[in-house]
């Protein structure tokens, strides 16, 4: 005869606490985790707020942007005279490169006026035939700066003529009577005296 099939026989622990079947016990559920988050007046969760920098950060920063600035100002200035310096610099060579020229062309001119004193004499002693030359280099002289004096008839000028003759007249004011050599300014300066005769 066959025996009567026995009954599974439960293991449960009358006090485990555990998921039935099994020997391990549930973890404890912190009740706080499912409250939900307060609300503030205005709908939005509270949150906390970071803590405010201490004052004297705050200070140091301004101390900081102070002497920043302070250090910018400082080198704009030492830049801007930097600058006028260089400005300076460079019109100062201008004039000097400008002096230089003009000494030189003046020299150039100084040598070129016995050549025109030879034209002259020429052109007095009755060779028409050096007039039209003396003309041409005149007239190049005269349109780069050089002015010719007329010397004959005008008061006499010490400071423009050079007297090597005088002669007798009415007693009034001294003028030039001959011009024994022609006059020359250059760009307004005085480049040679003009050699003349004067009438008292």
């Amino acid at each position: 005869m066959s025996e009567p099939a026995s009954e599974p026989v439960s293991r449960s622990d009358p006090d485990s606490t555990g998921v039935e079947g099994t020997d391990v016990p549930e973890a404890p559920v912190d009740a706080s985790v499912l409250e939900e988050p307060q609300l503030a007046a205005d709908g939005v969760p509270d949150v906390a707020e970071p803590p405010l920098a201490e004052a004297t950060n705050v200070e140091d920063l301004l101390t900081d942007l102070e002497r920043v600035t302070g250090e910018r100002d400082s080198y704009l200035a030492l830049a801007q005279g930097k600058q006028a310096e260089l400005e300076n610099y460079k019109k100062r060579v201008m004039k000097q490169q400008a002096d230089h020229l003009a000494q030189a062309t003046a020299s150039l001119v100084e040598k070129l006026l016995p050549v025109l004193d030879a034209f002259d004499a020429g052109v007095r002693h009755g060779d028409e035939s050096l007039a039209p030359l003396r003309a041409q280099l005149l007239g190049v002289l005269e349109k780069e700066g050089l002015d010719r004096l007329e010397a004959e008839g005008a008061p006499f000028d010490p400071t423009e003529h050079e007297a090597v003759a005088t002669e007798p007249g009415d007693g009034a004011e001294p003028v030039v009577a001959e011009a024994f050599r022609a006059g020359y300014r250059w760009n307004g300066r005085l480049v040679r005296p003009a050699m003349v005769r004067v009438r008292h």
